[in-house]
């Protein structure tokens, strides 16, 4: 079987596409691990892990907004409709209040889009 230009076109796009799928994110997740410690007192990431003032954030990426069993969510995120996908999470992360006016969240946002960046990857890996 020989390689061709096409092929090779092929395969570069299904790896372009399967990169922005949401299975990797641009971010640094070791980098990511240290940003999150802002996040430590409120939520955990671990599978199985506890909720906290904040729900448990494993596995967020492609779960409904409210959907954490045994969290006591706000009205406002349970009727948002929001899926969190990398890009929601960024502008949540960015000023939380802005995206859902009346979440329970009370931290201010990551105002470094390479800190959100990173947070981001880091949940994505757990």
């Amino acid at each position: 079987m020989a390689i061709t230009k096409t092929g090779i076109l092929a395969a570069l796009g299904t790896v372009a596409v399967l990169s922005m799928s949401g299975t990797a994110y641009a971010g640094d997740a070791a980098a990511g691990e240290k940003v999150f410690r802002k996040c430590k007192a409120c939520h955990t990431v671990d599978e199985g892990g506890k909720n906290r003032v904040g729900p448990n954030l494993n596995g967020v990426v492609d779960r409904a907004a409210g959907a954490v069993e045994g969290y006591k969510y706000s009205k406002a995120m349970m009727e948002s409709g929001i899926t969190w996908t990398a890009e929601n999470l960024d502008t949540y992360l960015l000023k939380p209040k802005d995206m859902i006016p009346k979440t329970k969240m009370a931290f201010p946002g990551l105002k470094k889009e390479e800190d959100r960046d990173n947070v981001i990857a880091y949940i994505m890996a757990q």
